[in-house]
């Protein structure tokens, strides 16, 4: 007798194998499916609207084009997302610089944000000034800590403007990631708080939506339309545009936005070539390439000076009215 010593599997084996497979690989991609449904939901939920942004606001848009949420009131549940970034022990480093005659807005500033930013989380500011001495004496909450460092002064506010981005790449590479920070926020000085900043603004990469453009149609926005800079963006593109006052979020994110805007700066600089609003624009430069993953509406960043407008229902945080001629080194 002869033994069969074929080994491979027959035909009939061969097809329940593939079957088995094909079953395998069509529960995985509807358990993929219905994650990402079940995302989308939770995310809808938070932040009070459908992707279509009609559902906790209709008067805005909640939504930007790739998905990314845009904050309004009406649109977060403050509650719920509070008790989520509750468990997770977060800490937020907050920059501002204050030079010159700007350190007198730092009282307000400081006093203001103890009221309503990030209440009940972990906030470390870091002051640049280059008067130390001037630093008015703030009583902080609970965990909220004043890091004060020295800098030179400087002959144009424009240079002030533009020299954040390196000290901030600095400090992220050489401090903050050592000391496990979680979110960063760099603001303007010039600013006083008047309602809830909280934790419905961390994302990987925000950008806050400048107050004087955010109902206007894109051929008004101020991009550097100059190919000699490389903040330039061409007529005719564009989504959105952002305040350089207040950006923010993670250390990773916000680190490589402010090493791409500091090596461009340094380009122009190179070149003779100033953008035509500073580092601004070459922040809309790289928001344009770079999407932000969340958007705060401008009531994250009003100003005094501006007109109220419907569709702004609370102020949360604005810049101050002043003289620049005052308070400026230059014009």
């Amino acid at each position: 007798m002869q033994l069969n010593t074929d080994t491979r599997p027959s035909l009939y084996t061969i097809m329940r194998l593939r079957h088995s497979v094909h079953f395998f690989l069509l529960g995985m991609v509807v358990g993929l499916s219905l994650s990402w449904l079940i995302y989308l939901g939770l995310a809808s939920i938070w932040f009070g609207n459908h992707l279509t942004g009609n559902l906790g606001r209709t008067d805005v848009a909640s939504v930007t084009p790739w998905l990314a949420p845009i904050v309004w009131e009406g649109t977060f549940d403050a509650t719920l997302i509070d008790s989520i970034y509750k468990q997770q022990n977060i800490t937020i480093a907050t920059t501002v610089f204050a030079l010159g005659k700007y350190t007198r807005f730092l009282k307000d500033f400081l006093e203001s944000a103890e009221e309503h930013y990030f209440i009940g989380f972990r906030v470390h500011y870091y002051l640049f000034t280059d008067q130390p001495e001037a630093i008015p004496n703030v009583k902080l909450g609970q965990e909220r800590y004043l890091t004060v460092k020295k800098i030179p002064s400087l002959n144009r506010w424009q240079d002030i403007s533009m020299g954040r981005m390196d000290i901030l790449e600095k400090l992220i590479e050489n401090e903050l990631a050592k000391e496990k920070v979680d979110y960063i926020f760099c603001l303007d000085v010039d600013t006083k708080f008047y309602g809830r900043w909280g934790v419905e603004s961390l994302g990987h990469l925000v950008g806050v939506i400048h107050p004087w453009f955010f109902d206007v149609p894109r051929f008004i926005f101020t991009y550097e339309h100059r190919p000699e800079s490389q903040a330039y963006i061409p007529a005719g593109v564009g989504d959105y545009y952002y305040t350089a006052a207040a950006f923010g979020g993670s250390l990773k994110d916000v680190h490589h936005l402010t090493k791409t805007c500091r090596e461009q700066l340094n380009i122009d600089a190179a070149n003779s070539i100033e953008a035509v609003w500073h580092e601004e624009s070459h922040l809309n430069k790289y928001f344009l390439y770079n999407k932000p993953s969340k958007l705060l509406s401008p009531e994250y960043l009003w100003r005094d000076i501006s007109m109220s407008v419907g569709q702004v229902k609370i102020i949360r945080f604005s810049h101050v009215a002043k003289n620049n001629a005052e308070v400026r080194p230059n014009l």
